[in-house]
């Protein structure tokens, strides 16, 4: 089984990876994802297909891949972390996430590329939930169902807001969002978890 991008250590692979994913870019500025072939992929890429499959089960994986990508590198660019439940965090975190669907679908029917909107959905959600528990403090380290359900709410939310009519622009969304996500974070860190529920209620006061 291919390693996770994440892993990958070798300049190599990650060259590979980066010329597969650069070439699927592409394509999808003229072609619906649907239309897309991998041969169409390695033949983009300048590879063959055993390479293709040496690092990427499919074309859904290697969107996969390409959507969370850019989105941390879109977060490490703005040095975007999460150690916490710290509010400006949270923010920088929706912020982003704003900002990446905007530049997602600049230029994009999104009619036309609906087929794979699951798709993006789930690689902007798993995105999110891995920043939300990149943290080492046990204190303040949140759940795995807390960032689970945080990270689909945050994406839910965000999207929720784009597809919205004359929707507001991003400095009046993200406080609004933060306000409905923000009190699941803070009562759903590791440490809070364990607590009895009387405690819960007095340490996020």
């Amino acid at each position: 089984m291919p390693i996770s991008d994440c892993e990958v250590r070798d300049p190599r692979i990650r060259r590979t990876r980066q010329l597969l994913q650069a070439a699927l870019k592409s394509l999808l500025e003229t072609k619906n994802f649907d239309e897309i072939t991998v041969q169409d992929i390695t033949e983009a890429a300048t590879v063959n297909r055993a390479t293709f499959y040496d690092h990427y089960a499919d074309k859904f994986a290697l969107l996969d891949a390409l959507v969370a990508g850019g989105f941390h590198a879109f977060l490490h660019e703005r040095d975007v972390r999460f150690e916490g439940n710290c509010p400006s965090e949270a923010s920088a975190i929706i912020r982003a996430a704003c900002d990446y669907i905007l530049l997602m679908h600049d230029g994009h029917d999104c009619k036309e590329q609906s087929a794979f909107e699951p798709l993006i959905d789930a690689a902007i959600t798993a995105a999110i939930r891995r920043v939300l528990t990149r943290n080492d403090s046990p204190e303040t380290r949140l759940s795995p169902m807390t960032a689970s359900a945080a990270s689909w709410a945050i994406n839910g939310a965000v999207k929720g807001w784009y597809n919205t009519p004359d929707r507001p622009s991003v400095d009046e969304v993200v406080p609004q969002i933060l306000a409905m996500i923000l009190p699941m974070l803070q009562s759903g860190s590791t440490a809070a978890s364990s607590m009895p529920h009387d405690e819960q209620v007095v340490a996020s006061r």
